[in-house]
């Protein structure tokens, strides 16, 4: 029998967590659709139910289907911005990098190598990073030659800018974020949602 791994054991400790928050707050707070079983939200433009009972999150098919259980990144961004997002959180409207944000400091740019690799997939093809922008219910900014304004959550959009390679340099993708995203979840949440999106990104490639 496989052992589960570290990613499984933390999983599981939040969703046992989860169930002894006030879920009538999430609520509230977030406007979430609510059945006596389940909570739904819309997270990267997909439908998610987390068990009211259970904790457990799946994501929800758009054609239909049986759930499929999400995966780390996923669980880890809905747990934390659902339990652990301050009462009064608002958004400023002004974004920037995730090292610029208020109260980090020394910190190296996240992610570099995957921002990298995805920069990279979509060079000479911004076309085709513009229409996944679109599929994700992005609305375009002005920028460098992409850039969209991507909902994370219905409450909570993030800037994806793009500056496709020329002769001189290699194409540069950044995830811009609201000043005031510490509010919402702990700086290494933000970690878990960029991966998330930078997979959807992935998908219309």
């Amino acid at each position: 029998m496989q052992r589960p791994s570290n990613y499984d054991l933390t999983r599981e400790q939040m969703e046992g967590a989860f169930v002894r928050y006030d879920q009538g707050e999430m609520i509230r707070k977030f406007h979430l659709r609510q059945t006596s079983e389940h909570l739904f939200i819309t997270f990267i433009g997909e439908d998610y139910r987390i068990g009211r009972r259970t904790g457990k999150v799946e994501r929800l098919p758009s054609g239909g289907g049986a759930p499929v259980p999400a995966g780390f990144n996923e669980s880890m961004t809905l747990f934390d911005v659902l339990c652990s997002s301050k009462p009064d959180c608002r958004l400023s409207g002004e974004y920037m990098t995730v090292t610029n944000l208020p109260g980090i400091a020394n910190i190296a740019a996240p992610g570099t190598g995957t921002y990298a690799e995805t920069a990279r997939l979509f060079a000479g093809r911004p076309g085709v990073l513009r229409r996944a922008c679109e599929a994700l219910g992005g609305v375009p900014q002005r920028v460098g030659d992409v850039s969209s304004l991507i909902p994370l959550f219905d409450f909570m959009p993030v800037m994806v800018q793009f500056w496709d390679a020329d002769e001189e340099f290699d194409a540069v993708l950044k995830i811009m974020w609201d000043r005031n995203t510490l509010d919402f979840m702990h700086f290494e949440t933000t970690f878990y949602a960029a991966g998330h999106l930078l997979r959807r990104l992935k998908e219309y490639s």
